[in-house]
């Protein structure tokens, strides 16, 4: 009896420290953090082009949906779609931070077309 109560306690301990290492370096948990220090994250899932990607940019989040299409030489992401979370943040930001983040979303899909939903489209032209 002593012997399973101490396996108990043991396993729960084990458990215990599996999901706080675990959340500790989850990367959404960074996202979190570094939109709070307003700080520059990508967080997205590359392999899953159903999930949307987000990003914080001076204590703004952006949220980005990948549409999947064809290219001349295979399936890829081909349209992007960006919009802001709270659109009230957009304060201070000026054209070179949208062009720093277009740069950045191009690195990761260079075969695709990004379109900016309002206010930030009627802002670029």
């Amino acid at each position: 009896m002593v012997f399973l109560v101490r396996f108990l306690i043991l396993a729960a301990l084990i458990i215990l420290a599996y999901t706080a290492i675990k959340y500790l370096f989850h990367p959404r948990r960074k996202l979190e953090q570094a939109h709070e220090k307003k700080q520059y994250y990508f967080y997205d899932d590359e392999k899953d082009v159903r999930k949307n990607f987000f990003i914080t940019y001076k204590g703004v989040m952006f949220e980005g949906e990948k549409y999947l299409g064809t290219t001349d030489d295979a399936f890829d992401i081909i349209t992007i779609y960006v919009w802001v979370k709270q659109p009230e943040k957009l304060a201070g930001l000026k054209k070179e931070d949208f062009q720093f983040i277009a740069e950045d979303i191009y690195l990761r899909y260079p075969s695709a077309k990004l379109e900016w939903k309002s206010p930030i489209k009627e802002f670029l032209k």
